[in-house]
């Protein structure tokens, strides 16, 4: 980054608002190491445009963004790309499964030819291939992690074998009376889900929210403000909807639904035992699943315990 040179130089891409609020954060830490001064703003959907637009007529050297909000202040012509020299695709395979891919395409299609682009993604499918291909050298380089390289190797991983969809929720309520005041987070894999079982907490005095990607910005802030300030327990969540959470001293996870994709188990276990703690990794599942939970098991390296019920 050049500091002497007021206009956007990079643009970071991610998926949620969530991510992108906490890559801006992390930003700004990195930023106040550097000798010159490195200007940051983070635009994305749920915030008044024109208070983002306000903002960037400032001098901005680093842009972090949603698809969706950056094409809105484009058509506005708020904002120039044409200076990057830097651009950034994060969590790129969820934003096409977000239905961004057009908007990539366009928000690409208006930077610097000549400019670095790095792209993160957990998997590889075809329309991800094909943004490499368009705007990426032929000889880019390309690393890959082995999945089993990176689990957390200080989770502790268990599942309960449950008859049906009623069990799953006796054998939840029978752990959560285990835990006092220990907080985590309960993935499911819809919205409907994620509103049907906090309900159900709830309407059994215990003390959860549900968060998923249909909440409005002001309450989804509204409840990862009560849950970081450990006002609220327990948090029913989507995948997407957590994605960006960054809450330490969680004591489990809970898969109420096994996820779809194998990265998935891995970021869903992993908001558990940060900073070089310990954390429980939690899957309820009935005999259709097993066949599932047996892959990620095997695919991930790992050992996962069953637990016997009294």
């Amino acid at each position: 980054i050049n500091t002497e040179n007021p206009k956007i130089q990079a643009l970071i891409l991610c998926p949620t608002r969530e991510l992108g609020q906490q890559i801006a954060k992390h930003l700004f830490r990195v930023a106040r190491y550097n000798p010159g001064r490195i200007f940051v703003e983070s635009v994305y959907g749920g915030e008044p445009i024109e208070i983002q637009i306000k903002n960037l007529t400032r001098p901005t050297h680093i842009v972090v963004a949603t698809p969706g909000r950056l094409i809105d202040l484009l058509e506005r012509k708020a904002i120039s790309l044409t200076d990057i020299n830097t651009i950034v695709l994060d969590e790129a395979d969820e934003m096409l499964s977000m239905g961004f891919k057009d908007s990539i395409d366009t928000i690409l299609a208006k930077t610097n030819g000549q400019r670095h682009t790095w792209l993160f993604s957990a998997t590889m499918p075809e329309s991800l291939n094909e943004i490499v291909r368009t705007y990426m050298d032929d000889d880019a380089y390309k690393v890959e992690v082995d999945v089993k390289n990176v689990v957390n190797r200080n989770i502790e991983h268990q599942y309960v074998q449950c008859i049906d969809t009623k069990d799953k929720l006796n054998t939840l309520l029978e752990f959560l009376r285990t835990q006092g005041k220990g907080r985590g987070i309960v993935f499911c894999k819809t919205k409907d889900g994620t509103q049907s079982l906090a309900k159900q907490l709830i309407a059994r005095n215990h003390s959860a929210e549900a968060i998923h990607g249909d909440l409005q910005q002001r309450d989804r802030e509204k409840v990862m403000r009560a849950f970081k300030n450990q006002k609220v327990q327990i948090l029913v969540a989507t995948d997407m909807a957590a994605r960006g959470i960054d809450v330490t001293d969680l004591q489990y996870v809970i898969h109420y639904q096994l996820p779809e994709q194998l990265e998935y188990y891995t970021h869903r276990s992993g908001r558990t035992a940060r900073a070089g703690k310990k954390g429980l990794s939690i899957s309820l599942v009935t005999s259709s699943e097993m066949g599932r939970l047996k892959t990620i098991e095997n695919e991930l390296k790992i050992q996962i315990q069953k637990i016997r019920r009294g």
